[in-house]
């Protein structure tokens, strides 16, 4: 299969996912025009929609995009059902794309309802987990996101995190803020500020990228805890994260 990103709004990015025939699934459009114009370019048939939560910016096309292909399907969670999906998929549900299947995980946090679809070696996670960061708490609670993030991290290291936001520079600038001195995430952002100076996408990222570099993953890191040691004596590894995600939401 071909991953391919459209840019929309500010920062989203819209993924298509296509086959070697030109069938495609779009996951998360924000906005059609942008996906009528890749389609019209690629010669793809588009084939189902996914999506990850109910928020505008994922949401907002389908009904155009409907009225242009009538017979998609739109795969999403409960939260979904009045923005236009077609087929309510839940934790531990299965939805077969053009002979692909991807499992159904539930990543409550960033809103309640919240899903990834995962086919290896694809995760589309929406807002749950960005490159070096994690979403806003909109709905979900700290412990919720916690749980979230550590079923994500325990998908294998070639998982390609398709996320929906370019937040990776910002993210990698408040990482060096809690651990300066960090080897990983000095090098990353070095990376990460190079590619964005060309206005170059850095996304998809590994998951084995993000272990090392994602401060929201690493918080029962002996390194995290000594240099946080200094603000917070937090036992808990929800703990800790809950005071990261309240100091991040306030960088």
């Amino acid at each position: 299969m071909n991953l391919n990103s459209i840019p929309a709004f500010q920062d989203n990015y819209i993924w298509v996912l296509s086959d070697d025939a030109g069938r495609c699934l779009i996951v998360d459009p924000g906005e059609a025009a942008p996906v009528l114009r890749a389609i019209k370019e690629n010669n793809w048939q588009p084939e189902a929609i996914f999506l990850t939560h109910h928020h505008a910016d994922h949401v907002g096309g389908v009904a155009e995009l409907r009225q242009h292909f009538p017979y998609l399907e739109v795969y999403g969670p409960a939260e979904t059902q009045d923005k236009g999906t077609t087929k309510v998929v839940a934790e531990g549900d299965k939805v077969s794309v053009f002979g692909h299947e991807f499992c159904i995980i539930a990543t409550p946090g960033h809103t309640l309802g919240h899903i990834c679809f995962f086919n290896m070696p694809y995760l589309f996670c929406g807002d749950t987990m960005f490159s070096g960061g994690c979403g806003r708490l909109f709905e979900g609670t700290a412990t919720q996101m916690y749980q979230s993030l550590k079923k994500i991290s325990a998908l294998p290291d070639d998982t390609l995190i398709c996320c929906a936001h370019e937040y990776t520079l910002s993210n990698m600038k408040f990482a060096l803020s809690i651990l300066p001195h960090d080897l990983f995430i000095n090098e990353y952002y070095r990376e990460v500020k190079e590619l964005r100076a060309k206005n170059q996408k850095t996304l998809p990222v590994t998951l084995k990228n993000e272990r090392r570099n994602n401060i929201f993953l690493r918080t029962d890191d002996v390194d995290f805890i000594s240099e946080i040691s200094k603000e917070t004596k937090l036992l808990q590894p929800s703990e800790r994260f809950a005071w990261l995600r309240a100091k991040k939401d306030n960088f």
